[in-house]
């Protein structure tokens, strides 16, 4: 594959509010790409820290009814609209990954590393990214589009306790990806000259 290839799915893949529940790629299609992005994406000292569960139908919309119930006790009642409108758009998807890092890991990093100690859980943080990018531009290419959100922690530990999900896990992002509805809002980008230098 040639970098033009790459970087052609690294422009395409664009933020997708719109999504409809549509199935225009299998389950498991998905299941390879998500088990790909995970064996593949690097993390420091090879960790291997990052865990993903993918939820589809139902179990997707528990997922955002339970981040709606969440909200409406912290949202004030006459500004909770747009919040609702927000999750009835998450749930209308396909399906959602969540993304977490598992903290055993990075305490066991940590004690045996200590030279490295402050930096390990910014390095989760980094390897993270690049699983949710990862994931993001794979699932574009297939056709689907996708967003990434954060309502972590306000919802980790229901998360965990509704799919007896391991205690150490983090929470970290959720994507609702789905068949694009509507195409997503014009991007913009500030001059490369002020964002990027080359010395020859």
């Amino acid at each position: 594959m040639s970098s033009n290839t790459f970087l052609s799915a690294v422009k395409e893949r664009r933020t997708y509010y719109a999504i409809g529940k549509e199935e225009i790629v299998s389950q498991e299609q998905i299941q390879a790409i998500v088990n790909d992005a995970v064996k593949h994406t690097p993390s420091s000292f090879n960790s291997q820290s990052a865990r993903v569960v993918v939820l589809f139908g139902e179990q997707s919309d528990k997922l955002w009814n339970m981040t709606r119930e969440t909200l409406r006790k912290i949202v004030p009642a006459e500004n909770f609209g747009p919040t609702n409108d927000k999750m009835d758009g998450f749930s209308s998807g396909y399906g959602t990954v969540l993304f977490f890092e598992d903290q055993a890991v990075i305490d066991y990093l940590q004690t045996n590393f200590a030279a490295y100690a402050d930096n390990f859980p910014i390095w989760s943080n980094q390897s993270s990214g690049m699983l949710q990018f990862v994931i993001w531009t794979a699932l574009e290419s297939e056709g689907l589009g996708a967003s990434l959100q954060h309502y972590n922690p306000l919802i980790d530990d229901e998360v965990k306790a509704t799919w007896d999900l391991p205690s150490t896990w983090k929470l970290m992002a959720q994507m609702p990806f789905g068949k694009p509805t509507a195409e997503p809002g014009e991007k913009t980008f500030n001059p490369l000259e002020d964002r990027v230098k080359f010395f020859k």
